[in-house]
């Protein structure tokens, strides 16, 4: 069986952070498919498809990376594209406990799908994308935290 696990997010935008997960996890898993979630109930600050874009230059090079885009819940997403591992990263304890009640409803939900958590490098423990959105809001240089191929203009 093939190991297919999903990466979901926003990915408003994409840090060096979720890059560095996605890469970490390759040798884990035959395919990642990071999946950008589109929540009709929040405003995203990059249209949808510039965030797609800049996923697919960032894995470019890595032929088992793919990109998709959904709505609803990511157990169905599961489903629908036979995923059996949803990949998650922590950066602290608070992501743990935030993630671990997230995980514990999908696999009552799909009983077949297991979370996989990786822990964010040092380096990267501070970054989210709401920070980054802030400095790039506010006329700051962003680039030191967003991967070599993303261009914010």
């Amino acid at each position: 069986m093939e190991r297919i696990a999903l990466f979901p997010g926003s990915f408003d935008p994409i840090t060096r952070g979720h890059e560095s997960i996605v890469r970490r996890a390759l040798p884990l898993f035959d395919k990642i498919i990071v999946a950008i979630g589109v929540n009709e109930e929040k405003k995203s600050f990059f249209p949808l498809e510039k965030r797609k874009a800049w996923i697919e230059t960032v894995f470019a090079s890595a032929g088992q990376v793919e990109v998709v885009t959904y709505t609803g819940l990511t157990v169905h997403l599961c489903r629908e594209l036979n995923v059996g591992f949803i990949l998650r990263g922590l950066r602290t304890s608070a992501d743990f406990e935030f993630e671990r009640s997230i995980g514990q409803m999908n696999k009552k939900m799909l009983p077949g799908v297991e979370t996989v958590f990786l822990l964010t490098t040092p380096e990267y423990t501070a970054l989210n994308s709401h920070i980054v959105r802030d400095i790039i809001r506010h006329g700051g240089d962003a680039s030191s935290f967003i991967p070599v191929g993303v261009h914010i203009d």
